[in-house]
């Protein structure tokens, strides 16, 4: 059994991953019935797919925001970007831009959160937002990082660029909208701590595809006094390596090269383009091509999970989440055998604690044929697909919430 891997090697591998949350469909078609129901393996998929069998994939939707009643004690704040930001390609190519934004609750005391609702301001461009708490020892920095830039906020692919290295074991995400995402609210007990002071980084992904619209984004939070002995959640994250390759007929393509493909991926995207061959690192061994990965993870401490979610882009085909995966004991806590973009909400389960030196497996399905069938690839060749942050580059991520003794 693989040893735990040393909380630091874990940070500094998990440089430039995201979390919770997603990145872009390809238009803003209304949301469509995805009723396809083949397996992804499938010899006969690229022959047998057909419109239905990409739908919802076919681009961005956004529910209207419906907020759910408060529980005695709590508290709703909105926050908001300061004005409007028009988004461009921050390195002057790519379809993508990803901007942090500083924002303040003005926390007077320390609170539990309890809720998180984003409000997008203009769904034709947003297609993610991520929410980071910011503890009180970081603000100056993030002031200085907000005033460096000019325009309101700042270029953040991956993270924040707050913290070195982002630790997946401990993530600093507290909320998340993606498509299909509503309104979340913890469990009666449980929160997230926020200490006073506090701030909030809300990142934002616009997708240029959908052109470069102004937008001025918000979130309410749910918010209960700290005083109250709730348990706190924390975020940890699941990624595994995306490594798939080119399809036989169209595998002369300049992009159908590996080490092409993740060089374009770091011209567009900078030091988070180098994350592609640290996944390896993480999940260990090298870079295998196929339509499925996995990345096995051994724990080093204890932790209850409450609640889990998976993210994949619009190439994404299906996705698993194990635990104690290969023993008796085995459970699968999220199975999405056609894996919807526009579906993305985080689903409670029945707590699981595990413990120290057992395992958890994140598996995803990736399908070139997809590319045929949606708009947001309209005129784009096949190419070697890594793991990238933009919308149309792909990803395969779990994410747990958990709490731990």
């Amino acid at each position: 059994m693989r040893r735990p891997l040393a909380a630091p090697l874990a940070a500094l591998l998990a440089t430039g991953l995201l979390a919770l949350s997603a990145c872009g469909g390809g238009s803003a078609e209304p949301r469509a019935d995805r009723s396809a129901t083949q397996p992804a393996s499938s010899p006969s998929a690229d022959d047998a797919a057909d419109d239905a069998g990409a739908a919802g994939h076919g681009g961005h939707y956004a529910e209207p925001a419906r907020s759910k009643p408060l529980r005695a004690g709590e508290t709703r704040t909105t926050i908001a970007m300061p004005g409007s930001y028009t988004p461009s390609a921050p390195y002057g190519t790519g379809t993508d831009d990803y901007r942090c934004f500083l924002l303040d609750p003005e926390l007077e005391r320390d609170a539990w959160l309890t809720g998180t609702q984003v409000l997008p301001g203009n769904p034709d461009v947003v297609h993610h937002v991520i929410l980071f708490q910011v503890a009180p020892e970081q603000v100056a920095a993030a002031e200085a990082k907000d005033a460096a830039e000019d325009g309101e906020g700042w270029t953040c692919f991956g993270g924040t660029g707050l913290d070195r290295f982002q630790d997946v074991n401990h993530s600093s995400w507290i909320g998340a909208w993606a498509p299909g995402g509503e309104e979340t609210v913890t469990k009666p007990g449980f929160g997230v701590r926020l200490a006073k002071g506090s701030r909030i980084v809300m990142q934002v992904h616009y997708n240029l595809l959908a052109g470069q619209e102004p937008d001025t984004s918000a979130a309410q939070l749910r918010l209960a006094p700290g005083k109250r002995p709730y348990q706190a959640l924390t975020t940890m994250l699941l990624p595994a390596p995306v490594e798939l390759p080119c399809r036989p007929q169209h595998s002369d393509g300049p992009l159908c090269d590996r080490d092409a493909a993740l060089a374009d991926v770091k011209e567009r995207f900078g030091a988070e383009g180098n994350t592609a061959d640290l996944l390896h690192l993480l999940c260990g061994g090298e870079p295998q091509p196929g339509t499925t990965q996995s990345c096995l993870r051994t724990l080093g401490e204890p932790i209850t999970i409450h609640g889990v979610a998976g993210h994949m882009h619009l190439l994404g085909r299906s996705i698993k989440i194990e635990v104690r995966p290969g023993t008796p004991q085995a459970q699968t806590i999220l199975d999405i055998p056609v894996w919807d973009f526009d579906d993305q909400g985080s689903r409670p389960i029945e707590p699981i604690t595990l413990q120290p030196f057992e395992q958890v497996k994140v598996t995803c399905t990736h399908v070139q044929w997809l590319r045929d069938k949606l708009p947001a690839f309209e005129g784009q060749p096949d190419r070697y697909v890594v793991w990238g942050e933009g919308t149309t580059d792909e990803m395969c991520l779990g994410m747990l919430q958990v709490t731990r003794p």
